[in-house]
This record gives structure tokens, sequence and C-alpha cells, in this order.
């Protein structure tokens, strides 16, 4: 049996998911490029290159990444650039978008004497947003992503030639057409002024219920209203969204208070960590998600809280109701478990990142990650 824990990524799937991708880009007349910052595993990048040629950056390290491993320059926004990292990260890019005007002003000509050929972008915010967790709604009051209609001048600086718009969080393409009301009504005065627009991440094409066909209609009407407009989108959880888990095992179990807790080897806050901080209760092979406030009073089922292996007192979910009771040495495997997760997990309290492996098309598992200590350590130089 394979080591736990580890994150299985299934490439008969993934390769699902870029299909349909490619396909939606090819009818719509759109491009869609990977966002690193749901899933960055380099290892795989030659299949992702069967269907796409770019990925998005926001970082000089996702930026060297997209250049150097993808093998193409990177559309790169970051909010907050910097003196030290401005040059590099240029050199890396294809597109460099800023989330300020001063942003701008500050580093445009440090950027484009690095790189002549980089292409400017502004992000822009169309103070609308549907999605419903504060931490995930970058167009909440207060924001600090990206500039509002108000504060743009009449004439963009004649170097900006696109604008980015980042909306959405895991929505559906019903969301997306009402977003793009707000978009259109707020920035078409500028669109004569700039050549593409980059609709950000969010748009979970790959979701079963995911209406494709009336994502490909809004994308091809926007580009009729505006032909001269290229469009781009960066999903990044639609990518890797269904296409492996997390297999962990039971290494103890523990009683308080009325509430049985199987103790794993992994950790929600370190491998896990959108569990805590969106918060969502992940599905589990196997087994039924219940309401915090669930009343077992009919005793039906074996009812465990699922617990972390690290020592931060709130490392723990429940309630999970499973057919059999739990025994130290079974498997608990969380299923979705690769979009926001492999490029999250940390090392706090030295707990080790699961194996990385991926299970080929023809049922083969190739281990493309194993950690061990000296990765721990090498984290603390």
């Amino acid at each position: 049996m394979m080591q736990t824990p580890a994150y299985i990524l299934e490439e008969e799937k993934l390769r699902r998911n870029l299909s349909l991708i490619s396909h939606v880009a090819e009818q719509a007349g759109v491009e869609i490029i990977l966002a690193f910052k749901a899933y960055a595993l380099w290892k795989t990048f030659p299949i992702f290159r069967e269907y796409i040629s770019a990925t998005t950056a926001s970082s000089l390290n996702e930026a060297r990444l997209a250049a150097e491993e993808f093998g193409s320059p990177a559309h790169t926004y970051s909010p907050a650039y910097t003196d030290y990292e401005i040059d590099d990260i240029a050199r890396c890019s294809s597109h460099l978008t800023f989330n300020s005007l001063s942003q701008y002003e500050r580093f445009a000509r440090r950027a484009e004497a690095a790189n002549p050929n980089l292409s400017f972008g502004l992000r822009v915010n169309p103070e609308y947003s549907e999605v419903g967790t504060a931490l995930y709604n970058p167009c909440a009051p207060g924001t600090r992503f990206g500039v509002t209609a108000d504060k743009l001048p009449e004439q963009l600086p004649e170097d900006i030639e696109g604008f980015h718009c980042h909306c959405h969080c895991e929505s559906g393409a019903d969301v997306f057409e009402r977003t793009l009301v707000h978009i259109e009504k707020n920035f078409k005065a500028w669109f004569p002024q700039v050549k593409w627009m980059n609709f950000g991440g969010g748009h979970l094409m790959t979701r079963k219920d995911y209406e494709v066909d009336r994502l490909i209609s809004l994308l091809k009407g926007f580009r009729a209203r505006y032909p001269w407009l290229k469009v781009i989108l960066e999903p990044g959880s639609a990518f890797a969204w269904q296409t492996g888990y997390l297999r962990s095992s039971v290494v103890d179990i523990v009683n308080d208070h009325g509430i049985d807790t199987a103790i794993l080897n992994v950790s929600f806050t370190c491998h896990m960590p959108d569990c805590l901080e969106m918060p969502y209760q992940p599905d589990v092979r196997g087994a039924e998600a219940l309401p915090i406030d669930f009343d077992n009073s009919s005793g039906c089922g074996f009812l465990y809280r699922l617990g972390g292996n690290s020592c931060l007192s709130g490392d723990f979910l429940g309630t999970w109701r499973f057919p059999e009771p739990l025994k130290v040495g079974d498997e608990v495997i969380f299923e979705d478990m690769l979009h926001y997760t492999t490029v999250k997990t940390c090392s706090f309290n030295g707990i080790a990142h699961p194996d990385i492996v991926l299970l080929r098309e023809d049922g083969t598992m190739q281990t493309l990650r194993h950690f061990d200590y000296e990765d721990y350590r090498d984290r603390m130089d």
C-alpha cells in the first residue's frame, strides 16, 4: 500500500479539465491561462503545455516558474511590486499589471528598461462582486485591489494596454454575466484606449453544473461589442477541480465530553488551510458530512470529528458519519484536494508535507515529490 499522507493527482481527470478549458478558449476566441496561486505542480507542466500556452504569476517566484519551468513568460500581477524584485519580474513576464496608478508611476520605466517587450496593464475595480466570504471578496469596501472608475484619468497613460478585473471565486457563468454589466458600465469609456481585457480567475467552468455554453456566449458577445480587445481568463481552481485527493491515515482515536476525534497523519492548518480559512467542510470518501448542530440522539452511524496532527488547538473539523467504526490504520481520503492545497502547505510544527503522486492514465503511480527533514531544515535557513 502507498505510504500516507499523499496528494494523488489523477491524470485522466486533469486532462478532462484541460480539454474542456481548451474547448471554451477555442469556441469563444479567448485565451485561458493557468493561475499559479491555485496550482503550481511544475512536474505536470508538460501535460498542460499540450492544451495551453501561458500562465499567470503574482510574485517573482511564480514569474520565474512560468519562464523557467512552463517555458513562456508570465502574465504578472502583484498588489505591490518592490524595488528589489521589479527588474527580475519584468524579465520573466510578457504582461505586467499594476495594482494602482502610483505603482505604475514608480515602476513602469524600470520594468520597461528591463524588458522593452512588456505589455502594461492596470487592475480595475468595478465595485461589484458576489463572493460571499469576505476573506475572498476582492471588491469589498476598503479593498486594496484595483482602481475604481472615479480615480481613472480621462486619458490613460499611453503605454497602458490592458485592464485586469478579478471579481470571482469558484463562481458560475450567471455570476459572470451579472458582473460583466458592472464592468462595462464602469469602464467601457476607456476600452478604445486599450488592447486587452483580463477577466481574472474564479470562473469554475469545469464544475459539473457550470453553464459552459452560457460562458462561451457571454465571451463571444463581449468580443463582438469590442472586437479590438483580446480577452484573457486566468482561472486556477478550474484546472485542478476534482482531479485528485489527499490520502491520510488514522493514528489515534480520543474521546472528550462524548466527542470522538480521529487524529490523522495530516493537518488542516498545514495541508488544507482553506478548510479553516474559508471555512468549508471537505468531502470525505465513504462518509457523510454533518452540520455542527446535528442531533444524533438516534445513535445512527459512527460519528467522528477529524483532527490534524499539529499542536494548534483548532486543527480539527467535524462532524462526519462513517458506516463502520474507525480504527488506527484506517485510511481517510479527502476528496478534491489539489487546488489551493499543494500551493498553501506550510511547515508549521515541523509537520511533513504529504507526498505528491501522479496517477497515470495507465493506472501506474509516479511519485513526483517526497518531502523529508532536509526540506524542513532548508526552509529555516
